[in-house]
């Protein structure tokens, strides 16, 4: 039995890298006493994969794991198992049983939601002015016919246009405060980091005038909302191909 698991990355947790995440739900599954299946061979392991690996210091209310099971509590009964174990930063909201023969949540991610915020750093953070940025963001996003960076990867550098990988983006209000709202592609053919997105804006508007806006990564706050799949034309996300075990 595959079951998908949905749970929240905030506070400190943010922190801890995506290896120590493993070996963290490892000991959870354990001490939630979980009937989780693990493999065969001379050195056994928990069969688990995640979604899409967070990096160090983003937050999250959407990450998803999923793992195999010999037999299995119902829903209910396992949130609450595996909520008594974990600790300050990591919450688990959905536990759902996925239909046989459904990828696993590593090979089927397509897509992901993203919230950037300013940190309360005080006045040494430019904040833009919401119309000026929204203005901005429209030049750069919609009227440009490509959006071209040079990214750094293992075979050396690379120029790729983002504005295909990117699928939504927008100025929106964060409790009075400015923020960023994106949804980029996201998975191990193409994964756009926002962090590539605001960089290549903030390149955009340094040559253009368009806005006062300069990316500096440790004054803003990277949050994911959502993971999805693609299903036909349509994003869905990813718990929503589980239903709840009664």
């Amino acid at each position: 039995m595959k079951i998908r698991i949905k749970f929240t990355k905030y506070g400190m947790m943010r922190f801890i890298g995506h290896l120590d995440m493993m070996r963290y739900f490892q000991k959870a599954m354990r001490r939630a006493e979980i009937d989780i299946a693990y493999s065969e061979g001379f050195s056994p392991h928990q069969i688990m994969s995640f979604a899409a690996p967070l990096g160090v210091g983003i937050t999250s209310e959407g990450e998803y794991l999923d793992i195999e099971v010999h037999s299995s509590k119902s829903s209910k009964e396992a949130l609450k198992a595996l909520n008594e174990v974990m600790v300050e930063g990591v919450e688990v909201l959905e536990y759902r049983e996925l239909p046989e023969g459904t990828k696993n949540a590593m090979s089927s991610v397509a897509a992901a939601d993203y919230l950037v915020t300013y940190k309360n750093t005080g006045a040494d953070a430019c904040k833009p002015v919401f119309t000026e940025l929204s203005k901005a963001l429209q030049k750069f996003y919609q009227e440009q016919s490509e959006v071209l960076i040079t990214k750094q990867t293992k075979k050396g550098e690379k120029v790729m246009d983002l504005k295909p990988l990117i699928y939504e983006l927008e100025a929106v209000d964060v409790k009075g405060e400015t923020g960023f709202f994106m949804k980029v592609c996201t998975g191990s053919t193409d994964n756009v980091k926002p962090e590539l997105v605001l960089l290549a804006f903030s390149d955009y508007c340094k040559a253009t005038g368009a806005c006062e806006f300069h990316f500096e990564p440790l004054k803003m706050q990277i949050h994911r909302i959502e993971v999805y799949v693609l299903d036909g034309a349509e994003f869905i996300p990813l718990g929503e191909l589980g239903q709840d075990i009664e």
